[in-house]
């Protein structure tokens, strides 16, 4: 084998800690294994936990391992790139607007996630090849060596940091153009609220989490795919929070205002746990895990947000019934372009 090839392991190692590291600071959850297409055995809390830690300790054994122990560590790390790419590319064939965490950040799922995964595979099948003839401990560090060869080892180690930092277009303009943080009271209008073709430079917007809500009737939804049937008004609200009192009573007189969106109760109780349980449609939203809570952003009850069916997030969270009601008055103006007559 080309000394070249030894640099494998060594770059392999360095995507392993920088992809457990950057989930320790981002960590996953069940809806994310869900949504890349993770089989339910695998999508157990203490498994996603352990993920982080298994990523980093296969890149100690990559490093300081060689001969047998070396080979099988890389053979391990063969299993799991080969595991990464099959769920990806997966994903782009179903042509589902999916996304990934494989560094922390979520990011959709592109070709270059692709290429990307294919590559990382490469480098375990050769990380495999070379590592058994290194020294049992000590592994690919203890073959160090100062041969010119060793540039090659660089540049594919340059070529493996790109791939891990680049962007699609979209999300670096994203990022450039400094996309507001969701928590005013914007919204998209009546198009893009409804999911048709609305100018998308108009108002970046955040995309709706695929977290699993628990639906009134006990039935597990995810809120993206529940929001690709028409757009909804989220009222997050408790049954013993006074200030939430204001927004449950003028919520059936809402429902009239807006007949195109389905506005719903998010509740933090099981079903069978609250008294604002709503089986007719729209049924109310159970979140006992805080799923989508978590997923936007940390509010207070009571509290709105709008949901799109274009699975991105249309305006809000508010919180408090002044804002509420001013927000749905707004989302009234973007349908109908007058404000709503009190």
């Amino acid at each position: 084998m080309e000394p070249e090839f030894m640099a494998a392991p060594l770059i392999l190692a360095g995507v392993l800690v920088a992809s457990g590291v950057a989930k320790l600071r981002q960590p996953e959850d069940a809806a994310a294994w869900e949504e890349l297409g993770v089989p339910a055995v695998l999508r157990r809390g203490w498994l996603i936990r352990l993920h982080p830690w298994g990523e980093g300790l296969l890149a100690a054994a990559l490093l300081a391992l060689g001969g047998v122990l070396g080979a099988l560590a890389s053979a391990c790390a063969v299993i799991l790139f080969g595991a990464y790419l099959l769920l990806v590319t997966r994903r782009l064939a179903a042509g589902a607007d999916a996304s990934c965490t494989c560094f922390g950040a979520r990011e959709p799922i592109t070709a270059v996630t692709v290429v990307r995964n294919a590559w990382f595979l490469l480098l375990a099948v050769f990380a495999t090849a070379v590592t058994w003839s290194t020294p049992l401990l000590g592994g690919p560090l203890a073959a160090l060596g100062d041969q010119w060869s060793w540039l090659v080892g660089i540049a594919a180690g340059a070529f493996t940091v790109a791939l891990v930092l680049w962007h699609p277009a979209s999300v670096a303009s994203a990022l450039d153009a400094g996309v507001p943080t969701i928590g005013g009271r914007n919204t998209q209008g009546a198009e893009g609220a409804a999911g048709s073709d609305a100018d998308p430079a108009e108002y970046i917007r955040t995309r709706t989490p695929a977290v699993p809500v628990t639906l009134a009737d006990g039935s597990t939804v995810n809120l993206r795919q529940l929001a690709a049937r028409g757009p909804m008004l989220l009222l997050a609200v408790k049954e013993d929070c006074g200030a939430c009192r204001p927004v449950i009573e003028a919520t059936p007189g809402w429902r009239e205002l807006l007949p195109e969106v389905s506005v719903r109760f998010l509740l933090w109780p099981a079903p069978e746990n609250s008294a604002l349980t709503e089986l007719t449609e729209p049924q109310s939203l159970h979140d006992p895990y805080f799923y989508v809570q978590g997923s936007i952003a940390d509010w207070a009850t009571p509290t709105a947000v709008l949901i799109g069916a274009d699975g991105y997030l249309a305006g809000g969270p508010v919180s408090g019934f002044d804002e509420v009601s001013e927000f749905v008055g707004d989302i009234y103006e973007s349908l109908h372009g007058v404000r709503p007559q009190h």
